[in-house]
């Protein structure tokens, strides 16, 4: 078997938005490591200059505490280490945090986060991911808004397992935490200048200051430009290439005692050739590709780095937004509002028949995508004893997309050659169109596979969800917390799907009763092909030149004939009408834009309503003061999400309704158009040790999360399902050694054993019992540093590597299956044994060489991936291209040098 490896509503908008207020929690934490003894204060942060290990100040659970003090799952991945391991977004993010799985898919605007394995999103608008992303505490609800480079970081938390009485907006699967530096009262800045191979060029700048005594201001823009990293033979461009920048500024407005005032403004653009996509498997439609001229990637050697267009993939994507963040003490209380309003708009095409023929054009998309959150919150404590949390968070959504799939000037060559060959020579498509012409009594002559036929789309989701959350922290007796938590959530949606099909083939309805006598016709010829050539002895079925020269041999064989003519009637008087049996079902595969039930519509009213109370309780002991366990058990809650793409279909459940209301369309096929929430469950057992020479944080969890929203791409839309249930048993185990001075080691290692228990309709049928695709058994991470001490500087050789053991990259591949046609799903076996060679494991080596003067300047030599270890990120159904496999390679490996200075 043939292996593929990778390495890897309410509440009015009205009245929120006259409170200004918005970013994250509290200012000024520490890093990962100080600066050795040089005395320099490079990475500023005065109070905490030595943290390290589990005495790193985090915000993880919205308050000041150090990672030894929080129960909680989390890793935190400090400014040092994003700048010497050339972490520029979230993307990067996994080679260095555990349990962390982050992949880019179908264009810039796209990527999914997965923790513990569990995620979704994808670029799928009408999905919020599992796991949630906020950027100086405004939740980002989809990835387009999210990946861009990461300006002036102070450190990232990522927090595993449901988070919902700390987070208003709910994540059932975890939340990434960014949090970047606030304006400064004393004058300062940095400039950093990178270049490295594919001519890749990053330029930040950084500066910061007073305008008066209780104002301070910052201004930071940076550029990241390289050349892509695949050679189109097509169109003879440069794809995966990197061309964005970024500006952003903030006012902080402090009184000194009790008052502060933060106003963030960003915008960043993205302008890129992305994502680059190789031929993974070739079909018997690859040669049909080429019969027309058409080109494609060598499947045996996917990591040539070329890939084959006929026109250049469009990612114009612009986020910008504006946040304000309230903080008021009174007492022993914090009073914080947080206010934000952001904007996304992407557009996209794409050649997504991945080939120099010309067969789709252009698979595009138009999407806005408006948000406004609010959130209010109250913390303190209480006679030293109790620490309260109380919040309440809103958010208002708005969707407008718009799509287009269109054949383009090659289609109709294609598909006639495709037509033949999956006929075995008997049809053509001038032969189709004339033989439906006469049958339906409408011309189709010339009217299969034209040019500008297709599928354009118009969707909208409005979005609208307040929770109200709380957590109470109770010293019970001196190192005894008891911990208990509550998030009430309720989410209201309501969208619409407006699409049309122009595709003239797509509405063929292969089942008709006009079509009767033809499919008997054709029942009867294949029945006396196959039986004569099992008389004969052929082990196929007979070609009519044989089947001629049967009947005419001689009277014994003449008379065996006419009883085979008698039984091929019978059987095709007995199947004509049977839709299993219906001889032009080879042909199905290329009615993949049949008409569109649209939404609302008399049986579907487009409305989604959710609520949920989700909890926490937790203990907390400190065995010692350097060692503390915890034990807990979480719930979390993710509302229902729409499915905004093509595959979006009825339910199976209203399909008698459909019929009955007369909505139903010539070949009408049944899916969803949205699924139910998440619920997810978490019982979780850890320990916390922080020594002179070692911090070692463990924990052991049992994870379910109920009704998971799978969101499986199949080239041009997405099935969107829920599953019964996924399971996950995991260890998680983070340690820091400091063996000498100077040194610093780092491990994790991460155990996953997931399984879907139950999940019965998936895009492949029923595959309970199967182990979930993306998630190793075994991720580790093995890094070290040393800070050598030059007298008036730091020479820091710094190493990080991720292995993982072998995972299948996808449940199984949905165009295989064998289905009714009504698009339910027959025998999925074939599905499922079509993904099982498409398998990954990840092997990343990061490495640096970094000088660091007290002077303020410093200058790295660095690599990433420096092994070039290649894989494949994805696999997916080619798009109309019956049994053709398409892949994502991920990045090649990089180098470069970097200079840096701050002052």
């Amino acid at each position: 078997m043939t292996k593929v490896y990778a390495g890897t509503a309410g509440i009015s908008r009205s009245l929120l938005c006259g409170v200004a207020a918005a970013a994250l929690v509290i200012p000024g934490v520490a890093f990962a490591q100080d600066e050795a003894d040089t005395g320099q204060d490079i990475y500023p942060e005065e109070e905490e200059a030595q943290a390290q290990g589990n005495t790193i100040v985090v915000t993880a659970t919205k308050r000041e505490a150090t990672l030894q003090e929080i129960p909680v799952a989390v890793s935190v991945t400090g400014a040092e280490t994003l700048e010497r391991d050339q972490i520029r977004d979230i993307r990067d993010l996994q080679t260095v945090v555990p349990s962390l799985t982050v992949g880019q898919r179908q264009s810039s605007a796209n990527t999914g986060f997965f923790i513990r394995g569990f995620g979704n999103g994808a670029n799928n608008a009408g999905i919020e991911p599992s796991v949630g992303v906020f950027i100086d505490g405004v939740y980002r609800s989809r990835t387009a808004s999210s990946i861009s480079d990461l300006p002036n970081v102070q450190r990232i938390e990522v927090l595993r397992g449901p988070q919902s009485t700390l987070f208003g907006k709910n994540a059932s699967a975890g939340v990434i935490s960014v949090v970047t530096e606030e304006p400064q009262f004393d004058f300062g800045g940095s400039a950093e200048l990178t270049y490295g191979n594919y001519d890749a060029l990053v330029a930040r700048a950084y500066v910061t200051g007073p305008l008066s005594e209780n104002v301070a201001v910052s201004v930071g823009a940076g550029i990241n430009s390289r050349e892509g990293f695949f050679e189109d033979l097509g169109t003879g461009s440069l794809a995966s290439n990197r061309d964005r920048w970024y500006a952003r500024g903030q006012v902080l407005v402090d009184n000194g005692t009790n008052l502060s005032l933060r106003i963030i403004a960003d915008y960043d653009s993205i302008d890129e050739i992305c994502c680059g996509v190789v031929n993974a498997q070739s079909g018997p439609a690859t040669a049909a590709i080429m019969a027309v001229g058409g080109q494609v990637t060598n499947p045996n050697d996917p990591f040539a780095d070329v890939v084959y267009n006929n026109f250049d993939s469009t990612n114009d994507i612009v986020n910008h937004g504006l946040s304000a963040q309230l903080d008021y003490d009174f007492g022993d209380f914090t009073f914080t509002s947080i206010t934000a309003t952001r904007t996304t708009e992407s557009i996209t095409a794409q050649d997504s028949d991945f080939s120099t023929a010309d067969l789709i054009y252009p698979n595009s998309q138009d999407l806005r995508i408006d948000t406004f959150t609010q959130e209010f919150r109250i913390t303190g404590s209480i006679a030293d004893r109790v620490d309260l949390l109380f919040g309440v968070f809103y958010i208002n959504e708005d969707v407008d997309q718009s799509n287009q799939l269109l054949w383009g000037a090659d289609a109709r060559n294609y598909a006639d050659v495709t037509v033949q060959s999956r006929s075995g020579g008997a049809f053509s498509i001038p032969l189709l169109e004339q033989i439906f012409s006469g049958a339906f009594g409408q011309n189709y002559i010339n009217q299969f596979f034209v040019q500008g036929q297709g599928f354009t789309e118009a969707y909208t989701l409005d979005s609208e969800a307040y929770s109200i959350f709380g957590q109470v922290d109770i010293e019970l007796v001196d190192g005894l917390v008891l911990t208990l938590g509550g998030n009430y959530t309720d989410d209201s949606k309501t969208f619409t799907q407006n699409a049309v099909s122009t595709d003239v083939f797509s509405s063929i309805d292969f089942d008709a009763p006009q079509l009767a006598p033809f499919r008997g016709q054709l029942l009867g010829q294949g029945f006396v092909s196959q039986a004569v050539g099992q008389v004969l002895g052929l082990g196929r079925g007979a070609t009519a030149a044989e089947v001629q020269a049967f009947a005419t041999a001689g009277p014994a064989q003449f008379a065996a004939f006419q009883q085979i003519q008698i039984q091929a009637g019978q059987f095709a008087a007995a199947n004509v009408n049977n839709p299993l049996a219906n001889p032009l079902n080879p042909l199905r595969p290329l009615q993949f834009l049949p008409p569109f039930v649209n939404v609302p519509n008399s049986v579907e009213p487009g409305t989604l309503s959710d609520d949920n109370f989700s909890y926490t309780a937790r203990l907390a002991y400190d065995v010692t003061p350097d060692v503390n366990v915890y034990l807990s058990y979480a719930t979390g809650f993710k509302a229902g999400s729409v499915n905004l793409s093509r595959d979006a279909r009825p339910t199976l459940a209203d399909r008698a309704a459909i019929i009955a209301a007369g909505l139903d369309q010539p070949n009408q096929t049944y899916g969803s158009r949205f699924t139910a929430p998440e619920e997810s469950t978490v019982y979780e057992a850890g320990i916390k040790a922080n020594f002179d020479m070692a911090s070692l944080n463990l924990t052991v969890f049992q994870q379910e999360i109920e009704g998971f929203q799978s969101n499986i791409f199949t080239g041009s839309g997405f099935v969107l399902a829920n599953a019964g249930s996924q399971s996950t048993f995991g260890v998680e185990y983070e340690g820091l050694f400091y063996p000498v001075d100077g040194l610093t080691i780092n491990t994790a290692v991460t155990y996953l054993d997931p399984v879907f228990d139950s999940f019965l309709q998936s895009a492949q049928g029923d595959i309970s019992g199967t182990t979930p695709s993306g998630i190793p058994e075994w991720t580790v991470i093995v890094g070290a540093q040393y800070e050598a001490d030059l007298g008036h500087g730091l020479v820091i050789p710094r190493v990080n590597y991720l292995w993982s053991s072998e995972y299948q990259l996808v449940e199984g591949l949905p165009a295989f299956a064998v289905r009714n046609p009504d698009g339910t799903i027959a025998d999925g076996q074939p599905a499922i044994d079509a993904g099982l060679p498409f398998t990954g494991r990840q092997n990343n080596l990061t490495a640096s060489l970094t000088y660091e003067s007290e002077a303020g300047f410093a200058v790295s030599i660095w690599g990433r991936n420096i092994l070039d270890d290649r894989y494949l990120g994805t696999v997916f159904d080619s798009p109309a291209q019956p049994q053709s496999v398409s892949g994502y390679p991920n990045d090649p490996a990089t180098y470069g040098i970097t200079g840096r200075f701050r002052w």
